[in-house]
């Protein structure tokens, strides 16, 4: 049965999905077992992304040393290809880890690299965790043509394809610095195991559980053929919406004020925002100062399931207090709308531990 959405429904399943409706979620093990990522990205006008996207959804409770016991002490999250996950989504995500085909020139890379790999997972086993800087570089060949992001050392890069191959994990940071470990310290050591099938099938419902509703055949989301199969009044494509939250749309859901950092997991599929919210979202942080419309790194803000406005907005520490360049309305405010977004603005200060200039 394909089931068929206004855009409006569309719109209240992905917001509810995302947990960016008026019922916010309990804890950060709750946002993280829903969303199935959190992004980590160090950008801090207003604070890292890590921390705003779960301050958006749990609200002024939220405080940083929760998700840090929750990832180092708890241990129920782990680090990943530069988010957060649920180690829930860990035993999917192995086999894929395992058997992921490598390029061309990373296979030719590490096949030179034999007697480095050995080294680098002997001295983890042997004295780990440990950081980057702990391991001496005996790469018999170097990735030059990387060298522009990683620099010379190839120990990070080596680090990096031992993660994204199940070999290794993080266990914490150390600042910005992450410390590694060997697979069998870093991850609880009871998972269930899946077939590579299974666990890709499992996969995808995560990830549509996550969205919510998503085209079928979305780079970005990547569902394949979870949930049900859907359309949207007024475009072309095929959707899959999840069952769950199909189930959820004729129950109240209220509104509120969220600002999203632009890492937020839900800006991230582009033609998903322009097609259903008729949002199109661009990040101004790398263009020109000359060619920003709305900010280095405006928050959009969303207001029950409609973007309406950006928030340019950055925290001066020395000064300790939150600057609003500017609240740009993409679609005027009525004036209880205006108010929310104060009171929001008004509670993020509250949250940062800092007053808010006059705007």
């Amino acid at each position: 049965m394909t089931h068929h959405l206004t855009r409006d429904e569309a719109r209240r399943i992905a917001v509810r999905a995302q947990l960016l409706d008026a019922q916010r979620p309990g804890d950060v093990v709750e946002v993280a077992e829903q969303l199935g990522a959190i992004k980590i990205d160090p950008t801090a006008t207003i604070a890292p992304a890590q921390h705003t996207i779960l301050w958006s959804r749990i609200g002024w409770s939220y405080e940083s040393a929760q998700l840090t016991k929750a990832v180092e002490m708890d241990r129920v999250l782990f680090e990943f290809d530069g988010s957060f996950r649920p180690v829930s989504l860990l035993p999917l995500m192995l086999p894929w880890m395992r058997t992921r085909p490598l390029r061309d020139s990373t296979k030719q890379w590490v096949e030179a690299n034999a007697k480095f790999r050995d080294d680098v997972l002997a001295r983890l086993r042997a004295e780990g965790p440990l950081l980057a800087s702990d391991i001496p570089d005996t790469a018999a060949v170097a990735r030059d043509s990387e060298a522009g992001w990683y620099g010379p050392n190839q120990v990070p890069q080596m680090l990096e394809f031992l993660s994204r191959t199940g070999q290794i994990g993080v266990v914490r940071r150390e600042g910005r610095h992450r410390v590694w470990d060997i697979a069998e310290r870093a991850f609880p050591a009871d998972l269930p195991e899946y077939d590579p099938d299974e666990a890709a099938r499992m996969l995808d419902q995560r990830r549509l559980q996550a969205a919510g509703i998503a085209k079928q055949k979305s780079p970005w989301t990547r569902v394949g053929e979870a949930g049900e199969p859907a359309t949207i009044e007024g475009l072309r494509s095929k959707w899959r919406v999840d069952p769950e939250a199909l189930a959820m749309l004729n129950d109240d859901v209220d509104g509120r004020v969220a600002f999203l950092n632009p890492y937020d997991g839900m800006l991230f599929d582009r033609p998903r925002l322009r097609d259903i919210f008729d949002f199109d979202y661009v990040l101004e942080q790398f263009k020109p100062k000359s060619q920003r419309k709305y900010g280095f790194f405006a928050h959009p803000i969303l207001i029950g399931d409609v973007f309406m406005g950006m928030l340019d907005a950055a925290v001066d520490r020395e000064q300790e207090v939150l600057r609003v360049n500017a609240v740009h309305e993409l679609i005027p405010f009525e004036p209880e709308e205006d108010e929310m977004v104060r009171a929001e603005i008004a509670d993020l200060g509250e949250w940062l531990g800092v007053r808010v200039a006059e705007f």
